[in-house]
């Protein structure tokens, strides 16, 4: 069998539990830190509307917001509340209100 580049300890009777990326203790570990940072983005918010996985059903897609999760999941409720059903013109008129510089992509 091959072996996982990341190693196999999960648990140590020293410390308790052990995070299998940065092997350190759940406690101390360095990989929530990293995954807490803003993700990467151009800081232009596309706007497209995707039909994929959703039974034919067109939606709206928002992408490249460098947000941090919380901030994304109030802007997501804020633009759902503003369109009620969707539509892509008026997500680019609340974002743009907003203060984020938005384009229509695709389609």
């Amino acid at each position: 069998m091959k072996r996982a580049a990341t190693g196999g300890l999960v648990y140590s009777t020293e410390t308790g539990r052990m995070c299998p990326q940065c092997r350190e203790p759940v406690a101390q570990c360095q990989c929530k830190a990293a995954a807490a940072k803003v993700p990467a983005g151009d800081g232009v918010a596309r706007v497209s509307r995707e039909t994929k996985g959703r039974g034919g059903k067109s939606v709206p897609l928002v992408r490249g917001l460098a947000l941090a999760p919380d901030a994304l999941n109030a802007l997501g409720k804020q633009l759902r509340t503003a369109c009620g059903s969707g539509g892509t013109v008026r997500i680019l008129e609340a974002l743009t209100k907003q203060g984020h510089r938005a384009k229509r992509a695709g389609g």
